[in-house]
């Protein structure tokens, strides 16, 4: 068995463009990925996540997605691929055909099986969902927890549990959005006595996430915005309080257009950003993801002037 990667530090989750038929744009998804991965102070990046409409992929288009982007920055950084599926054995078969492509780690989504009352009343249910997949890979497994007001979300004892009871949980990606559970999940499993990260996925607040002492942040954000939160992450280490404020200044109008309600068009938000940016030339999404309106796409260059990204 190889060693464990403990992913830390900025990880962004790539963006999958798509062409006007709604197939994956295979030229424009290596031109994203080696934007994004030219960017200093990355330390490795995800696919097959929220951002990259996972949601919308079949199995082979999964295969594909993971396919092109080791074979565009396999080589430069690390890649972590999302396990998203609502069966346990669905999960486990797309945790070994990940391995066997050379993936470095796995971000492993709740089923929405969950949200039927599973986190608060069965979590031995979310136990046995990651003891199955970890059984059929040896990679790394990053935990995604969300919010339990969403009915997804895991509890920070489940969480302890996770990282007790199964040696291949070395991360967990934290997106309860309450900043007491995110602090007591911090502290938490940080308290354990092996070498476990928290990522942060809290971009719409993200300074003061960083500063509460997570190990880096795993943010869709990242594919537009990587460069500014990884200058924002080396403040926070140095503890240059005058500068991550200021960075947090530029930060705060693109983050709080990306991440408005309804959350749902978050990545199709950035889409549109990177259009406006030069970046990519379609901002497609799959339904049922609709196109934004105009006046929403006007909001998005607004805090992208704000932010001090366009001109």
């Amino acid at each position: 068995m190889a060693a464990k990667f403990i992913p830390r530090g900025v990880i962004p989750a790539v963006l999958l463009p798509f062409d006007a038929e709604l197939r994956i744009d295979e030229q424009a998804y290596r031109s994203h990925l080696r934007d994004v991965t030219a960017v200093d102070g990355i330390s490795a990046l995800t696919t097959n996540a929220h951002a990259s409409e996972v949601h919308a992929l079949s199995f082979e288009e999964q295969k594909r997605v993971l396919d092109i982007t080791l074979d565009e920055v396999g080589g430069k950084v690390p890649v972590v691929c999302g396990v998203y599926a609502e069966s346990t054995l669905q999960g486990a078969k797309l945790a070994r055909q990940a391995e066997t492509a050379g993936a470095r780690c796995l971000l492993v989504f709740p089923s929405t099986v969950f949200m039927n009352g599973v986190p608060l009343h069965r979590p031995e249910m979310i136990l046995n969902h990651f003891r199955r997949i970890a059984e059929a890979t040896d990679l790394s497994l990053i935990v995604f927890a969300y919010a339990i007001a969403g009915g997804l979300g895991y509890t920070t004892e489940t969480l302890v549990q996770l990282a007790e009871e199964i040696p291949q949980v070395v991360a967990v990606k934290d997106g309860c959005n309450v900043p007491v559970q995110h602090e007591r999940n911090i502290r938490s499993l940080h308290s354990l006595g092996r070498p476990l990260s928290v990522l942060t996925t809290h971009s719409a607040w993200l300074m003061a996430s960083l500063v509460m002492g997570v190990d880096g942040l795993l943010s869709g954000a990242g594919s537009v915005i990587a460069d500014l939160q990884a200058q924002l992450w080396r403040a926070i280490q140095v503890k240059d309080l005058a500068s991550a404020q200021a960075l947090n200044d530029r930060l705060w109008p693109m983050t709080n257009v990306f991440y408005a309600d309804p959350r749902v068009d978050m990545h199709n938000r950035m889409k549109e950003a990177l259009v406006l940016l030069g970046r990519q030339k379609h901002a497609y999404v799959r339904p049922p993801l609709m196109k934004l309106s105009n006046g929403e796409i006007h909001s998005i260059r607004l805090g992208l002037i704000q932010g001090g990204l366009l001109k």
